[in-house]
């Protein structure tokens, strides 16, 4: 640890220097301070470290003098010392495992309605007030892509995107089954219906992250059938593309044109692609060790919404809220850290599997 510590102390003193040569490169310069910036807290910590590591040194000299005095001082020095170097190791452990390079970009969050009918249709509604609160708390931009509705305020799906700093990093623990268990508005004779959503989180990815030949591409337009007025209802503006390869089919019709449409098409289209692709190199580098949390797995209930017992558990963490409409109003912190701790050990342990080898 400490080889690579000392080579990414040298890479930022060389940052430092090159950043006082390129005095007229406005680019330039950003891209070398941007870089800087991601390595200076390991710099601090390291150089704290070597500090403490050196002072522990120098205090078991002492200890193994003939002065009783300074041998009760270094001892003194020690119990003080050693903890704290274990908990900076542990520190710097978590700051050279490589974190998910997709953390601080968009989302593209997908709800759909499973099973329940028109009970989930209104929950997936209320799921995406929930992350449109939970954005609001975190001054994110929330914009819609596209939605299909029922009649009775609900959504048999709805895609938008989630706009801001760390996003991906918060909202990737929301991927998977979410289950409702109510009385729904619909029914009368007031039995406890239990209901399914189906969230998917994807970080939005350039044109450089994944590449698709226009020959795998099939593209169709059609009028839109929502809201818009008389220019999005008499043109055919809405698109539709099929994936060739894959069979996967993305529609877009919420924008006026057909060029912001098909704009949008294909960014959720790159965002599905990029995603099946990292879930299929996760499985390959390691499937017996692969966690639930940050891989997009849809295959199991992750959270439970009940509403006779005012109650939301997290069935990854086993972590239960007894405030379900502050939940619902986008208060989920509470869980996505327990699931970001979770993550942190992950990361840690692989590390550490790693560090072994």
């Amino acid at each position: 640890m400490l080889e690579k510590l000392a080579s990414i102390e040298e890479r930022y003193e060389e940052l430092s220097h090159l950043l006082e040569q390129s005095a007229d490169d406005y680019q330039r310069i950003a891209e070398l301070a941007k870089e800087r910036a991601e390595i200076e807290l390991i710099v601090e910590k390291s150089r704290t470290y070597r500090s403490l590591l050196r002072q522990i040194e120098e205090a078991r000299t002492l200890m193994g003098g003939e002065d009783a005095d300074m041998r009760d001082l270094a001892e003194a020095e020690l119990l003080e010392m050693e903890p704290q170097v274990g908990l900076l190791e542990k520190e710097l452990k978590g700051l050279l495992v490589p974190k998910d390079p997709r953390d601080d970009r968009n989302v593209i969050v997908e709800i759909r309605a499973g099973t329940g009918g028109d009970e989930a249709a209104l929950f997936a509604a209320d799921l995406f007030r929930m992350y449109s609160r939970y954005a609001e708390r975190k001054h994110w931009k929330v914009e819609i892509i596209s939605q299909n509705e029922i009649g009775i305020g609900g959504f048999k799906e709805i895609s938008f995107n989630v706009k801001g700093k760390g996003a991906y990093s918060r909202l990737k623990f929301e991927s998977g089954v979410h289950r409702v268990q109510r009385v729904p508005v619909t029914e009368a004779a007031g039995r406890i219906h239990t209901s399914t959503i189906t969230v998917a989180v994807l970080a939005e990815v350039e044109d450089v992250d994944i590449q698709i030949p226009e020959k795998d591409i099939q593209i169709e337009v059609y009028r839109s059938a929502g809201a818009g007025g008389q220019n999005v209802q008499k043109n055919s503006t809405a698109v539709r593309l099929i994936h060739i390869p894959t069979g996967m089919v993305v529609a877009v019709q919420d924008e006026r044109s057909q060029l912001q449409n098909k704009l949008r098409a294909m960014g959720i289209l790159r965002a599905r692609l990029y995603d099946m692709e990292q879930q299929k190199r996760q499985q390959e580098l390691d499937d017996s060790r692969r966690s639930q949390i940050g891989t997009g797995e849809r295959s199991e209930k992750i959270r439970t919404y009940n509403f006779p017992q005012n109650r939301v558990t997290d069935h990854r963490i086993n972590l239960s809220s007894f405030n379900l409409p502050a939940v619902l109003d986008g208060d989920i912190d509470e869980f996505i850290d327990e699931l970001s701790i979770r993550e942190e050990s992950e990361r840690l342990s692989v590390g550490d599997d790693a560090g072994d080898e």
